[in-house]
């Protein structure tokens, strides 16, 4: 259940968007494993002349920008998953925006379990409620197999 916030350097466009919302959502399920169904996209855009790095706006370098800010329950990606995500994220980025400037920052939020949830309930809670279905399938199943084991 990620969320994906992105600002993104330029005018407005229903096209980048589009694009950037179908990238983020296809990568994030299959290089970080989440699924498709609860990955959440907001995209802003920033006018270039509000947006400078090293103090100079993007409007005068020339250079698009991007942000993304993603948030995951933590524990569930490895370093190496993680990496991996950047490096594509980056390089769609560029494959839709063009010439980007290298300071376009990626952030990976690992947000402890008990600290964020979607439909009311926190993500430990899914955890601790789908283990415990798990607990009990196996507990009714060894019953099953006792009882079989006599008859």
């Amino acid at each position: 259940m990620p969320f994906l916030g992105v600002k993104i350097s330029g005018h407005p466009s229903q096209e980048i968007a589009d694009k950037v919302i179908a990238f983020l959502t296809r990568y994030t399920a299959e290089i970080l494993g989440k699924k498709t169904e609860v990955i959440a996209v907001a995209i802003e855009f920033i006018p270039t002349n509000h947006w400078a790095i090293g103090g100079i706006g993007l409007s005068v370098q020339g250079s698009a920008s991007f942000y993304l800010d993603i948030k995951i329950t933590d524990g569930t990606n490895t370093k190496n998953e993680k990496a991996a995500y950047i490096q594509k994220i980056f390089s769609e980025f560029e494959a839709v925006l063009g010439k980007l400037n290298q300071a376009s920052y990626i952030v990976i939020d690992d947000v402890r379990a008990d600290a964020w949830g979607f439909s009311g309930a926190t993500q430990e809670f899914r955890y601790i409620q789908a283990k415990n279905a798990l607990s009990h399938a196996s507990v009714t199943e060894n019953l099953k197999m006792k009882k079989t084991a006599i008859l």
